[in-house]
């Protein structure tokens, strides 16, 4: 469970697709996604970095000036900080995503999907009918982790970020099971969706997967904007439930830290950063200055 929804989570961050077996170019020097907020006196008040939840091996992407954040911050603010508690991660996906009397699978997905959605089910250890207890939400999540993407959730920079702040206070302004509690919420036609975009996923060619990790790595604010508004993310209710609405609900929690005068370093995926609805412009609107660091 925990694999499944860290590769979705990676797929929606760019709104298709993961890169291929090959690592996509990376340009000379990493350009991370790193703002630093400041108050309206000029003051330092701590930092954002939009992550992306899975990468390829090899991938650099630390700075001097991450390093630097990563050193001054009192606190990390993450999505989910027990990312590698899989058996919490189970617990709160199960009451929620199994649920008796489903229609059948192949019935859930449009007729020219149905074969690549039946190979898809044959590369994980479920039967087609194994799905008739699972909503759509849930099954889209279980069959992302059977996508062969080239890209390892062990290469997070979540999960890099939660590792530098060993000892130090980690907060995560989400959870899994109200991560799990968004998707839930989710009219069946989205939900739908959501599984349509997996067997869309598993038909990507190359260059369509690596296209979110390449804009990603070049730091490419205006593309990846630009890819919230595509794909899976181009359907209003997805991406109000899980970019819009998600960003306004943190946002009383990283006001406070942003108060609490302990420089918080907030690490989330890079679309909850960019546009109109991000944490960006969010923050700038209760008045701080938000400087990117390139």
């Amino acid at each position: 469970m925990r694999a499944a929804i860290l590769a979705l989570l990676a797929l929606l961050v760019a709104a298709c697709g993961q890169p291929d077996k090959q690592p996509p170019v990376a340009p000379d020097e990493p350009n991370p996604l790193l703002w630093e907020i400041a108050r309206a006196d000029g003051t330092s008040a701590g930092w954002l970095i939009g992550t992306i939840h899975a990468l390829p091996d090899g991938v650099e992407w630390r700075t001097p000036a991450l390093d630097n954040a990563v050193a001054q911050a009192g606190v990390l603010a993450v999505e989910i900080a027990e990312l590698d508690d899989g058996r919490a991660v189970a617990s709160a996906f199960k009451p929620l995503a199994y649920s008796p009397g489903q229609p059948p699978l192949l019935s859930r997905v449009p007729p020219d999907q149905r074969e690549s959605l039946t190979a898809l089910v044959a590369d994980t250890p479920y039967g087609l009918d194994d799905f008739r207890g699972i909503e759509s939400w849930g099954a889209a999540l279980i069959l992302a982790q059977s996508i062969d993407s080239g890209a390892d959730a062990a290469n997070g920079i979540d999960r890099a970020l939660i590792r530098d702040f060993n000892g130090r206070r980690v907060v995560e302004l989400e959870g899994a099971a109200r991560q799990f509690a968004v998707f839930d919420g989710l009219s069946e036609r989205a939900q739908r969706a959501m599984l349509g975009a997996i067997v869309e996923e598993a038909e990507a060619d190359s260059d369509q997967r690596q296209r979110p990790i390449r804009l990603y790595l070049q730091g490419d604010e205006a593309g990846l904007a630009a890819l919230t508004r595509e794909g899976l993310l181009a359907d209003d209710e997805i991406r109000e439930a899980l970019l819009e609405r998600r960003n306004a609900a943190w946002m009383p929690r990283i006001i406070r830290l942003l108060e609490s005068d302990s420089h918080p370093l907030i690490a989330v995926g890079a679309a909850h950063m960019v546009g109109k609805g991000g944490l960006v412009a969010l923050i700038e609107a209760k008045g701080y200055t938000v400087r990117r660091v390139r």
